[in-house]
């Protein structure tokens, strides 16, 4: 009887401790989820954390999640986890996993550069994110007046790359893997400049990052070595995933992140992913960072982020 009430307690107090070291790993379903892909099929094994990997449909579910605490590590674009810590939510960048991949295609055959968007349309996703800040300072180093270019943010990217097939807009600004969706949808479809170049010459920066891994401040601080295990893996999947673009594709479509094997397969090449921890990445977010306050300072919290804002583990 004794040794079966002892059996008993052990059994609970080992069910507490697992449920308190229960970690769950979050990205989003789409192209910022692909990089994270392998985390999916084989979660990163950490002596006393029971890990998962779970996607979330979208960025700003993330963001609210990370903003009520719920989240310890995730994905979110590198604008919002500026703007989140900008508010006091203890937060840090721990590493870029997606650079610029943004192209400029049309239908429209008096579109030839930049120059020509003067007083024409153009569909963005994500008003207040990324593209159109990077698009705004690529028309003002081309001399082109932002006020002259109608920028309309009413479709995500799915239904930005469908329209375009489909003739219903002209002209778009998109990221990958929904660039290559549409010019293998509609061969009149051309890319018109090197978005990624247009920003060398604007800013002097490499590229533009795009998606950032975040992590709560006080979960690093006391879990170091957890969190340099999870982004170690973040790393190992990153390099994975452009090395076996094909496989990657299987992996993300077997997981239900919202995209079809081939197109993943098809897109990688093209879509600069990367690991870059945050103290070398640090250049390239202040570059961008400058950028939204140039435009619109309340999109990042009105202020560039201070050191505290960069991981770095011991």
């Amino acid at each position: 009887m004794k040794k079966n009430i002892l059996c008993l307690f052990l059994a609970v107090i080992g069910g507490v401790i697992y449920a308190q070291n229960e970690l769950t790993v979050y990205a989003i379903k789409g192209p910022s989820g692909v990089a994270l892909i392998q985390l999916f099929e084989k979660p990163p094994v950490v002596p006393g954390f029971n890990i998962k990997v779970e996607a979330l449909a979208q960025a700003d579910q993330m963001a609210a999640r990370i903003i009520a605490g719920e989240i310890k590590i995730g994905v979110l674009p590198s604008n919002t986890a500026a703007k989140i810590a900008a508010s006091g939510k203890a937060i840090q960048v721990a590493a870029v996993t997606g650079n610029g991949m943004l192209s400029l295609l049309s239908t429209d055959l008096t579109v030839k550069s930049i120059k020509d968007l003067k007083d024409k349309t153009l569909s963005v996703a994500g008003q207040g994110a990324v593209p159109e800040f990077v698009f705004r300072k690529i028309l003002a180093n081309n001399k082109v007046d932002a006020k002259s270019v109608q920028m309309d943010f009413s479709l995500a990217y799915p239904e930005i790359a469908a329209s375009l097939i489909a003739g219903r807009i002209k002209t778009a600004l998109l990221p990958e893997p929904f660039a290559s969706m549409a010019r293998e949808g509609n061969k009149e479809i051309r890319q018109i400049g090197d978005i990624q170049n247009e920003w060398r010459k604007a800013v002097k920066q490499a590229n533009y990052p795009m998606t950032v891994i975040v992590v709560n401040s006080d979960f690093a601080k006391q879990n170091p070595l957890v969190v340099k295990s999870i982004l170690s893996a973040i790393k190992d999947s990153v390099a994975w995933v452009i090395a076996n673009p094909v496989e990657a594709g299987n992996l993300v479509e077997k997981h239900s992140l919202g995209l079809k094997a081939a197109v993943v397969a098809a897109s990688v090449p093209k879509s600069n992913y990367v690991y870059a921890a945050a103290p070398a990445a640090r250049k390239s977010l202040d570059a961008l960072y400058r950028i939204f306050l140039e435009f619109e300072p309340s999109s990042i919290g009105g202020k560039l982020p201070d050191d505290s804002f960069y991981l770095e583990l011991p």
